[in-house]
């Protein structure tokens, strides 16, 4: 008795080959899926859906504690020309301009002398160095609120008993305020980035410093020409969220000054909040809210743009 069987074909061997990869494709797909489904829930619920809520109130006169009407971009209008918006815009973009470089500078420079072989205690100091980042910035500003106080603070006392200076009010001064809040940002947060910096350090290889000081190169020449561009990728990941993070101050505002003396440390954020819950004008907050986010979005993506056209004549 003979039995027949079915020769598979080379086009039927490539069609089940086909199908099996499809399969495999669909299943991936979903198990990706399993997998991001939570991120995307929480995504949706905590980002996606404010933001959109948001827009669509900035376009009404919400207030508070009942709805208002559809007034389109009038709330937009309204900010571009009132006096107080251009206030807290300066006064946000000066603290930008001061804060991103100061705490980049300090940070680095923190980094590249913990980074040094020959330190003892190098552990100690690195933590006490990044111990005021893990204080809670609520914390903090109350803390240097007592240190600054003109008539109970340390700061005013030695001031007086040292130098002579009496009635030492850094923050109740306009001249000083703004600084004064800068520097306890920096002193807050450098020890973040200063970690950050060291790892990059510590991915550079040896061996390049080691060959540079064989050709005779100094100290300032390894710097300018192994560390900097070695830290490139590193200096784009602290500018970007340093800036990002100027554009949003409010605690230490909040806390230390409530925007004063004379409105000189009022910042966007900080308007954002007395307009909506200390005059109640949820859509007037949420187009001021809306402005800060393209403004921070443009901020970002020059910096993106600026960094990618390096990198491009780099390897061109």
């Amino acid at each position: 008795m003979s039995t027949s069987h079915k020769v598979p074909t080379v086009q039927g061997v490539a069609q089940e080959v086909q199908e099996n990869k499809k399969s495999l494709s669909r299943r991936n797909i979903r198990i990706g899926l399993a997998f991001v489904a939570p991120a995307l829930i929480v995504l949706t619920v905590f980002v996606f859906y404010p933001t959109v809520k948001t827009f669509f109130t900035s376009l009404t006169t919400d207030r508070i504690n009942r709805s208002g009407r559809f007034v389109g971009f009038e709330n937009y209008a309204k900010l571009f020309t009132n006096g107080d918006f251009w206030i807290d815009f300066r006064n946000t973009v000066i603290y930008a301009v001061f804060y991103a470089p100061l705490v980049v500078i300090v940070a680095l420079a923190f980094a590249l002398l913990l980074n040094r072989k020959d330190l003892k205690c190098v552990g100690f100091f690195r933590t006490c160095l990044f111990m005021p980042f893990i204080i809670s910035l609520t914390v903090a500003s109350i803390a240097w609120s007592f240190l600054l106080s003109p008539s109970l603070g340390l700061i005013p006392y030695w001031a007086n008993q040292y130098f002579g200076i009496q009635h030492l009010d850094l923050l109740g001064s306009k001249s000083t305020a703004l600084a004064t809040i800068i520097a306890i940002t920096i002193w807050k947060n450098f020890g973040y980035f200063m970690v950050i910096f060291l790892a990059g350090l510590q991915g550079i290889s040896q061996e390049l410093y080691e060959a540079a000081s064989l050709d005779g190169a100094n100290a300032w020449q390894r710097f300018l020409h192994i560390t900097i561009p070695g830290l490139r990728p590193t200096f784009n990941y602290v500018v970007i969220f340093g800036l990002i993070g100027s554009f949003q101050v409010f605690d230490q505002v909040f806390i230390l000054t409530s925007g004063g003396p004379d409105r000189s440390t009022e910042t966007i954020v900080y308007r954002i909040y007395t307009e909506a819950f200390g005059n109640g004008k949820m859509g007037y907050a949420s187009a001021l809210s809306y402005i800060l986010l393209i403004m921070t979005l443009i901020l970002g993506l020059a910096q993106l743009i600026s960094n990618n056209k390096h990198e491009k004549e780099e390897i061109g």
